[in-house]
């Protein structure tokens, strides 16, 4: 024979059960429906919030683009306009009459050279020294390897095309002539 109070325990375990599950009553219906309606809610909020913070990192990428082009440009005007004072004289040069004598005529390119390398100097260019160094291939192009007695092997015997770098950035190598033994 069955325990009653067993049924009373089973029946108030299966009305708990109802209770606890969707659907499982009318006030459970009501709490689902507030539930999922708030769950909605939140859900469009953060949609939202996401769909602003991409337009805004979108906004920002553009800006900082634009700034860097703006930045990019400013920095080659200032370059150029550096520039156009060797241009003009250079043009004054060219523009001098053919009677001028040579050493006239050299003094005034000569002027324009100290100008281009100061301006140069200015904008951190510097130099690389070949002549006399160990070939280095980060730093030097050799175009020619002529045996020497008098030069170590290895060592730069002439410069053909000076080398510039910009800071610890290498803008054109030094084209050399490196001395070989025999």
């Amino acid at each position: 024979m069955a325990d009653p109070f067993q049924h009373d325990e089973i029946a108030s375990a299966e009305s708990a059960v109802s209770e606890a599950t969707p659907g499982g009553g009318p006030a459970d219906t009501d709490l689902s429906a507030d539930a999922a309606s708030a769950a909605k809610t939140e859900r469009d909020a953060l949609q939202d919030r996401l769909l602003r913070l991409a337009a805004e990192f979108d906004n920002y990428r553009k800006r900082v683009d634009r700034d860097r082009r703006e930045q990019a440009d400013a920095a080659t005007a200032a370059a150029l306009e550096d520039l156009l004072p060797i241009v003009d004289d250079l043009e004054r040069a060219l523009g001098a009459s053919t009677d001028t004598d040579a050493a006239g005529y050299r003094k005034g390119v000569e002027l324009i050279h100290r100008q281009m390398t100061d301006l140069l100097r200015k904008r951190g260019v510097t130099t690389i020294e070949a002549v006399g160094t160990d070939f280095d291939p980060h730093i030097h192009q050799a175009v020619m390897r002529e045996v020497s007695e008098t030069h170590r092997d290895g060592e730069v015997m002439a410069e053909l095309r000076r080398g510039y770098r910009l800071g610890d950035r290498l803008l054109r190598p030094a084209v050399v002539k490196v001395a070989k033994r025999e």
